[in-house]
């Protein structure tokens, strides 16, 4: 969850930042970007497992949140990209990252798409032997490094939409045809590089993880000694969660990184796999607590429940509404009271469902006050709409007390841009 500190006035502060401040100098709602944490998260990370196996590499699960100045901030860091659009492909390249550091993992691909990666010069994880065949008529193989996604029939995550892994998924090539694509490959004149899985999203709990490294090391060591693929990494996606609520417990990441990497070394010696690169591709654990929603309370209703209406809503955050999230939820001009109520916030779409919370035990609320909706880093700004004709937030980055915009506030005509009305009906 992200680090609550507040100042001698009872205001929430962000990076040092004071977020009623912040309310009233950029208006409402308001995304809130804490570039300390993301780096403290980053790093945290990249420690715990160099630590253990210095061959290793972040790449960084951009859907996550594509904002320019966050991708700055990681490529600063020396973070790669996990890419999974072509428009994710140019935002990275766009901020910075060289095309070998970017992997691009997408399902269902169309050919102009399998094109784009490829005259950008990113690798390409294939998803399909469809996007195999298909790849090695529009492209010299020679030209192109690969790897393959496979399914190793573990699944984890806190909804069943954010499950990867297993017989429902649509991800992925089963395991049993792991060594016919790979061979296929190399009939094809490919010489693939790597390997790849990816079960969920939100784990805190290190045992399904643990379980597909095992499935994956064993797969890509029955690869290798039937096609002598010397594998350059060994990649296995992302996932890791990040406590919402405060009764759960963050992963403990130094615990993480020394089983993970203890089991993936082993592996290493019983396939003899030599020393390649283990990659990791977080998205949320980077992200997700280093920013809040600012949203202000403009309505107090007592219908047959009590209602906190707000400035925003399941357009700004889609996440309670989609997966049943919790986010917690403090008043930030009051960040000191203690709850002595229980009441819904609603949000201002038409729609019944656009709730960012249920009985939620908050201080007595007044219309004027502004909320902090935490953990807000990863799938808000990335999963926003426009719908109900509401334009978009704008985005700040806070550093050390300092504010600066990194994404204007949307306005009535971005609505309408590029809108055409045939000229016949303009009469």
């Amino acid at each position: 969850m992200l680090n609550v500190e507040v100042n001698d006035k009872g205001h929430l502060l962000i990076g040092g930042a004071d977020t009623v401040k912040l309310a009233e100098d950029y208006d409402t709602p308001l995304y809130v970007i804490d570039e300390k944490r993301i780096r403290e998260n980053y790093q945290r990370l990249h420690k715990a497992f160099t630590r253990y196996y210095p061959n290793f590499q972040i790449l960084y699960a951009c859907k996550a949140n594509t904002n320019l100045t966050v991708l700055r901030i990681l490529e600063d860091e020396g973070s790669g990209i996990d890419a999974v659009s072509p428009g994710e492909i140019y935002m990275a390249l766009l901020s910075g990252f060289k095309p070998e550091k970017i992997l691009y993992t997408g399902n269902n691909l169309r050919d102009d798409e399998i094109l784009f990666a490829t005259e950008s010069g990113v690798m390409i994880n294939i998803d399909s032997k469809s996007q195999l065949l298909r790849l090695s008529k529009i492209t010299d193989p020679e030209n192109v490094k690969i790897s393959f996604r496979i399914n190793p029939m573990v699944g984890a995550g806190h909804h069943e939409h954010c499950i990867t892994g297993g017989e429902l998924s649509k991800f992925g090539i089963r395991e049993d045809e792991a060594i016919k694509v790979y061979k296929l490959a190399q009939e094809l004149g490919f010489q693939p590089i790597g390997i790849h899985a990816h079960i969920g999203s939100g784990i805190l709990d290190p045992e399904p993880f643990m379980l597909a490294v095992e499935k994956l090391m064993d797969i890509a060591g029955k690869v290798s000694k039937a096609t002598k693929i010397d594998f350059k990494f060994i990649d296995f996606g992302g996932g890791l969660g990040i406590p919402y609520h405060p009764s759960e417990k963050p992963l403990d990441i130094k615990e993480f990184a020394e089983k993970i990497t203890s089991l993936f070394m082993e592996k290493l010696d019983e396939h003899s796999l030599g020393e390649p690169a283990m990659y990791l591709e977080p998205g949320r654990y980077i992200v997700g607590d280093a920013a809040c929603l600012l949203t202000r309370v403009n309505t107090i209703k007592e219908s047959y429940r009590k209602f906190a209406g707000v400035d925003a809503g399941f357009n700004t955050l889609v996440r309670p509404v989609m997966y049943g999230s919790y986010h917690h939820i403090i008043v930030a001009n009051r960040a000191n009271e203690k709850p002595v109520e229980k009441i819904d916030i609603a949000g201002n779409l038409c729609e019944s469902g656009d709730l960012f919370a249920r009985d939620r035990k908050l201080p007595e609320l007044r219309e004027g006050d502004i909320l902090a909706i935490l953990d807000a880093g990863a799938y808000a700004f990335s999963m926003s709409s426009q719908y109900n004709s509401r334009p978009r937030p704008a985005e700040i980055l806070v550093k050390d007390g300092e504010a600066e915009i990194i994404r204007e506030r949307e306005d009535f005509s971005d609505l309408i841009s590029k809108q055409v009305i045939p000229p016949r009906l303009l009469k």
